[in-house]
This record gives C-alpha cells, sequence and structure tokens, in this order.
C-alpha cells in the first residue's frame, strides 16, 4: 500500500474509531456502570464482531448491501429497534454504588451481534472497503486494512471505557449517576437519527 493512501488509512480509522457513535457510548456508560474488567468482553465483541464484519464486506458483502436497497431498509429498522433497546438498558442500568442484581454488561455474543445492526459500523466496513483495497492488490491491502482497524478499535474502546471508569469516581452518587445513565441513553437514542434519516 503506497505510503498516501496507507496515511490516509490511518486518519480515516482513527477518525471513525474514536468519535462518539453507538459503541463508544455503550462502552463509556458501561466502564461508569460495571468497570473495566467487567466490560472486557462488551470490547472484544466489538473488535471481533467488528473484524469479522470488514471481512464480510471484503468477500462481497458490501456489494450486496450496495445493490439491495430493501436490505438497507431492514437492516436500518433492526439496528434502531436494537440501539432503542440497549439506550432503554442503559438508561436503566443502576449506577455502581447500588446493588446489582439484574444489572450486567454485554455479553462478549451480544456486542459482536450488534456490529452486524450498527449503522456506523456497517457504513464504515463497507466505505474501508471500497476506499484503501486496491483491486489488484486485494490481499495485501486487506490485511493493512485488517490489521489498521484491529489496532484503533482496540484502543478506540480501551480508551473509552477508561473514561467511564475515570468518571465512578465522581458519579458515586446515585443520583448523579442516574442522571449521566439518561444522558447516554439520550445520546445513544441521538445517534439513530442520522441513520433512519
Amino acid at each position: 500500500m503506497p505510503l498516501d493512501v496507507f496515511s490516509a488509512l490511518l486518519l480515516f480509522t482513527a477518525v471513525t474509531a474514536f468519535t462518539p457513535g453507538p459503541n463508544t457510548i455503550m462502552v463509556t456508560a458501561s466502564g461508569v456502570n460495571f468497570g473495566f474488567s467487567r466490560t472486557l468482553p462488551h470490547m472484544a465483541g466489538i473488535t471481533v464482531g467488528f473484524l469479522v464484519l470488514i471481512s464480510a464486506c471484503a468477500v462481497g458483502l458490501g456489494a450486496v448491501f450496495a445493490a439491495a436497497p430493501a436490505l438497507q431498509t431492514l437492516l436500518k429498522v433492526a439496528g434502531a429497534a436494537y440501539m432503542l433497546w440497549l439506550a432503554w438498558k442503559v438508561a436503566n442500568a443502576r449506577p455502581a454504588g447500588e446493588e446489582r442484581q439484574l444489572a450486567s454488561p454485554l455479553t462478549f455474543w451480544q456486542a459482536a451481534a450488534f456490529q452486524w445492526v450498527n449503522p456506523k459500523a456497517v457504513m464504515i466496513a463497507i466505505a474501508v472497503i471500497a476506499i484503501y483495497i486496491r483491486p489488484d492488490h486485494r490481499l495485501t491491502d486487506f490485511a493493512v486494512v485488517f490489521a489498521v482497524n484491529a489496532l484503533f478499535t482496540v484502543a478506540s474502546v480501551g480508551t473509552w471505557t477508561g473514561f467511564g471508569v475515570a468518571l465512578r469516581g465522581l458519579l458515586s452518587n446515585p443520583r448523579h449517576a442516574r442522571t449521566f445513565n439518561i444522558v447516554m441513553a439520550l445520546l445513544l437514542v441521538a445517534s439513530i437519527v442520522p441513520m433512519v434519516l
């Protein structure tokens, strides 16, 4: 991969990985409510699920999405419904100082499956394959795209979870924690708006 293309890939991946979206909002909230170690399966699920999605797009799933508008609509509806459910779960998470008998972070499989209905993840996966993989260098370019996305996804979910953990002390008051959870849930709902419009 030429240096100018690689540099552009690094910038694209850094911006898309670290800007707020459904994944970053959810791991931040999970970091606040459950801590870093309990959020590790969620973080791993995001990373693996997103890399599998990128791999699927590289072997042709992106072309299927582009050619089938009905499939795109179905993805939007399923993604919006799932994100609304996740927003409800975040809003009702019990603060760190309270009993958490019913509350639990997302599992590895839930987080991995979510990538397939996360509009931001799907659009990024399609775009990164379409833009940065040259037809005559598919395997080598894919290896670079895969490695760069793996690195930035791990860094992003780790950073945002760490940010959530850092906020735990500030949110030790259950009322403040409850407010934080509601704000995060509203941000998650707001992230649906560009998708449905």
